[in-house]
């Protein structure tokens, strides 16, 4: 099943599905499947897991809903199934105040993970906006991903992106200077 065939998004909204998508492990198991359907075999090769862990993984994701079997063959007398996504983007529900935002821990993780060498671009800024330029560069950002998302190439490596566009919370005395 080619991405294009699949739904747009997929919302999390059961506890099941929000357990799932919280473990790193099952996040990245979902970037494999982000373009192409594969094997518990090549998702453990991809993410560096035993069979046995990576079938565990997909089980839970599936039961949760966020990757199907999209295809199946015979090799060897044995059935090997070919899982994806459930839907081209999986849209998380707003971790509310104090929260933990999964989304954000993950791309740090990755991030983290990441080989120095491999190329990055990572940069932060402190900006003042209006409510008007705050929407609109929240509008910019997702229209730039979603530009470069169609331009995505199963064949070329993966590439990562994450932003966060938000209000921090004010600092109150205890998170300041106290001079």
């Amino acid at each position: 099943m080619p991405t294009e065939d699949l739904p747009e998004t997929f919302h999390v909204t059961t506890d099941e599905q929000l357990r799932a998508v919280s473990s790193l492990t099952r996040h990245r198991i979902m970037a494999v499947l982000r373009f192409e359907p594969a094997t518990i075999t090549q998702i453990a090769q991809r993410v560096g897991l035993a069979k046995g862990s990576s079938s565990y993984h997909v089980r839970l994701l599936e039961r949760a809903g966020l990757v199907k079997v999209v295809r199946t063959r015979k090799v060897r007398g044995v059935t090997e199934r070919y899982y994806a996504m459930a839907a081209r983007a999986i849209v998380l529900p707003d971790p509310g105040e104090g929260g933990p935002d999964v989304l954000m821990r993950h791309a740090v993780a990755d991030l983290e993970a990441s080989p120095p060498d491999g190329g990055r671009h990572v940069r932060m800024a402190h900006l003042r906006l209006t409510e008007e330029q705050f929407e609109e560069l929240g509008a910019r950002l997702q229209a730039l991903a979603d530009e470069y998302r169609e331009l995505s190439d199963p064949a070329l490596p993966d590439v990562s992106l994450a932003f966060a566009l938000f209000r921090p919370a004010p600092l109150g005395p205890a998170d300041g200077d106290t001079e």
